[in-house]
């Protein structure tokens, strides 16, 4: 019987995930590994990232141990990786805190693990020609700060649309190199991101009826539309923000 036809297949692909011990990261890896990929995670807890190892299908993945605000693990992490198809751009961390205490200390805190440990990870990645030809990369950003402006989000959300921002410049300055970089901009997905116990269950639920969907996406929404991204089917698509938010920015 002839193998079915997928267009959306990652089989023969190398694919780095970094923040891929939980959430939409850990989700993505594990979407990756069932739709063939070899993947190579990246987090800085062993313990955690053992779990998501532990969830992959088939065989030849591997781990890299990293903390990203680092700048001798993110060069460790660059001449450790091996030379890849497809790189999932996932760590990062959440704030929720009204503009009169958004200090300068708590944007540098933010800023350091959502955008710049992003940037130093794709810059060092691309300087080390670990992207292939033809390489997705893949980073994910969020509806906040560029669709959406919610009250107290204003350092996360400026973070996020800093990222779509350089997402844009990439796909720009790297398509002579035949690599894609889009990116990707979920709306509250329910992760360990939003669950800090700054809302009750009463509080989320209203929030979902925003939603023209009436719900918040699950890790596998978010990671299926990484998939495409990946996958040859979006080979003619970069510079992209691909919105994946049940409507709420409508």
């Amino acid at each position: 019987m002839a193998e079915a036809y997928n267009p959306f297949s990652l089989q023969g692909k190398i694919i780095l995930v970094t923040g891929a011990s939980s959430g939409i990261g850990q989700a993505t890896a594990i979407e990756c590994s069932k739709l063939g990929a070899k993947v190579v995670l990246c987090a800085r807890n062993a313990e955690k990232l053992q779990e998501t190892f532990a969830q992959l299908e088939g065989e030849g993945h591997s781990q890299i141990l990293a903390e990203l605000t680092s700048a001798e693990d993110v060069a460790d992490l660059a001449e450790q990786a091996p030379e890849m198809d497809g790189l999932v751009l996932c760590a990062g961390k959440g704030l929720t805190l009204p503009f009169p205490f958004c200090t300068r200390e708590k944007y540098d805190d933010i800023f350091n693990i959502n955008f710049f440990s992003t940037v130093e990870t794709l810059r060092l990645l691309v300087k080390k020609k670990k992207l292939s030809k033809g390489a997705s990369v893949v980073i994910v950003a969020s509806i906040g700060g560029v669709g959406v402006f919610s009250v107290g989000n204003a350092i996360y959300g400026a973070s996020k649309a800093a990222l779509t921002s350089t997402m844009k410049f990439c796909a720009k300055e790297l398509a002579v190199k035949k690599i894609r970089v889009n990116s990707v901009n979920p709306g509250m997905t329910n992760t360990k991101l939003i669950n800090r116990g700054s809302l009750t269950e009463e509080q989320f639920q209203a929030d979902m009826e925003r939603y023209p969907l009436k719900r918040y996406g699950e890790p596998e929404d978010i990671a299926n539309g990484i998939v495409y991204l990946l996958s040859d089917a979006s080979s003619w698509v970069t510079g992209h923000a691909l919105v994946i938010d049940g409507g709420v920015s409508i």
